[in-house]
């Protein structure tokens, strides 16, 4: 038995999709099963049973033994959410008791890491485990994957083999639901519907020209081709990037969803608002030269490809993957 965690959610629901298509049904899906919305992802999929994320833990300690590998993809992602007890419940304390059982009874783990650790991308995106414990993260969402990070690192007991991922800006079907936390894709398509435009942030920096300021935006069929390597392949353990590994600009991601719509480019240039423009970042690159390393040699998608597959065969359609 597979165990998805974030199963109803964007990745999480993706990743299931893939597991199926490759034969793999007999999956455990965990989730906070609440939202109809998010419930949509989840037509359509093979499993063997739902658990809500409450009643996962005493579970999967008394049954660990059915579990063969475990995808934890489930966290608290809202980046403009200061609660830092959320962070510590959801996103730090169930991870180490997944952690823990994968430890126990030899289970290998892959769990969701964030390229938002790395903050201003100060010390660069490098995923060097030497310089982890010195990153500064922005928000309390990228300082909880930061400490959960750094607390792995430290153990002498883990899984047999364990990876963290550290998702750059993941873009694709079945995110419907995540509302203004969706991808900059996502938006810009709705306002082309709704106005013919799109409105990008003007820059603030004299580097940088309006709407200049770069991504890495990554494909989630990337993201998930890349979780089915690490169970399928034997993978060094530890904390990897995963991004497109090419920094491109939101006017490429807007220019790109205009051409998938067959529109002509529209764009509005607007001001960072006052409140996180001291922390918006300009730059991020995910280097993936370690995972590569690992023999993963699947291309990914470009901006252009990946774009013009998500608006065409899902967001034009309304299809779920």
């Amino acid at each position: 038995m597979i165990v998805v965690t974030g199963a109803a959610g964007f990745i999480g629901s993706v990743l299931t999709g893939r597991l199926n298509k490759l034969g793999f049904n007999d999956l455990l899906l965990v989730d906070d099963f609440s939202s109809p919305t998010k419930l949509k992802n989840l037509t359509d999929k093979k499993y063997g049973r739902q658990i809500d994320r409450e009643a996962f833990l005493p579970w999967f300690e008394a049954n660990a033994d059915k579990v063969s590998f475990v995808f934890h993809i489930g966290a608290r992602t809202d980046t403009t959410e200061f609660n830092k007890e959320i962070f510590d419940k959801l996103n730090v304390n169930y991870t180490k008791s997944i952690w823990r059982v994968c430890t126990s009874f030899n289970i290998p783990l892959v769990y969701a890491s964030s390229a938002a650790t790395y903050g201003d991308g100060e010390l660069g995106y490098k995923d060097d485990e030497s310089k982890i414990p010195d990153l500064k993260p922005l928000n309390p969402y990228g300082w909880s994957k930061q400490e959960f990070d750094i607390w792995a690192l430290e153990q002498d007991a883990t899984p047999p083999q364990w990876q963290g991922l550290k998702f750059f800006n993941v873009y694709g079907p079945n995110e419907f639901h995540k509302a203004r936390m969706a991808s900059v894709i996502f938006h810009s398509f709705n306002q082309i519907n709704a106005t013919g435009k799109v409105k990008l942030f003007r820059s603030h920096r004299p580097d940088y020209k309006d709407g200049w300021q770069l991504r890495d935006f990554v494909y989630v069929m990337d993201v998930v081709n890349v979780c089915v390597f690490l169970m399928q392949h034997k993978v060094t353990s530890g904390i990897y990037n995963l991004g497109a590994g090419k920094a491109r600009s939101f006017y490429d991601l807007a220019d790109a969803t205009f051409k998938a719509m067959n529109k002509d480019t529209n764009i509005e240039f607007v001001d960072i608002p006052e409140d996180i423009r001291d922390k918006y970042q300009y730059f991020t690159e995910a280097d993936m030269s370690k995972l590569i390393a690992q023999g993963y040699n699947t291309p990914f998608h470009s901006l252009e490809e990946g774009v013009s597959d998500y608006v065409k065969n899902y967001l034009m359609t309304g299809n779920y993957y």
